[in-house]
């Protein structure tokens, strides 16, 4: 469990997928924190209500690598929330993964935090969630990409210090708490969690209290 301090600061954070939920509530938590915030964005015109004093709205492609490194020159930390749903998942999550690597290693990005999703994570050794017979295969084919992603970023992410954060289903119904609850590699039993909590843990764990590495960070509501 894990509470930030919301200590002012300034962080040169950049946020890939910026105009989506999860995208939009990391950038507000960020921005409630103290830090300044890139939000980086393909459609401009869905990014309404972004643009503050803390917070420069970009167009980028993170599917993109030169793109990858213009938006992340100059930014210590980087957040990715990207999915696209008219693109296969894993031909979309291993393009953006490969542009994401080289492109924040170019320019020089320290920390680097992606979002998962739980159905990657093990529920027994050697066994994961979407493995399970009974699974549904929509959500089977999307969590291909996720999984792909994981491998390729294990493979081949290098020097760059990154981590994936796979939540639960995403409610918005689900009250926010401030807190939330973390495991490795497994899958939280039950774990559900809001908008707002994910983007706290993904918050503090790229900038203000990165306590894990180079894993599967389990993330549900505390």
């Amino acid at each position: 469990m894990s509470e930030s301090t919301h200590k002012k600061k300034t962080a040169d954070l950049v946020v890939y997928g910026a105009a989506g939920r999860v995208g939009r509530a990391v950038v507000t938590e960020a921005v409630t924190r103290g830090h300044r915030v890139t939000a980086v964005v393909r459609d401009p015109d869905r990014a309404f209500g972004l643009g503050s004093d803390a917070v420069t709205v970009v167009r980028g492609d993170v599917t993109d690598h030169a793109s990858v490194t213009a938006t992340a020159t100059g930014h210590r930390v980087a957040i990715n929330t990207t999915f696209r749903l008219g693109v296969p998942s894993e031909e979309f999550f291993v393009a953006a993964a490969k542009a994401l690597v080289a492109g924040l290693t170019a320019a020089g990005v320290g920390r680097f935090v992606t979002l998962g999703v739980t159905s990657t994570l093990e529920t027994a050794p050697g066994v994961r969630l979407m493995d399970d017979a009974g699974f549904p295969e929509p959500a089977r084919v999307f969590s291909r990409g996720h999984a792909a992603e994981w491998e390729l970023l294990r493979a081949a992410a290098g020097s760059l210090d990154w981590l994936m954060v796979c939540p639960p289903d995403l409610s918005s119904g689900h009250p926010r708490t401030g807190r939330y609850r973390t495991a490795e590699g497994t899958v939280i039993p039950g774990g559900r969690i809001c908008h707002d909590d994910l983007a706290r843990a993904l918050v503090d764990e790229a900038v203000d209290a990165p306590r894990h590495r180079r894993i599967q960070l389990a993330v549900a509501a505390g």
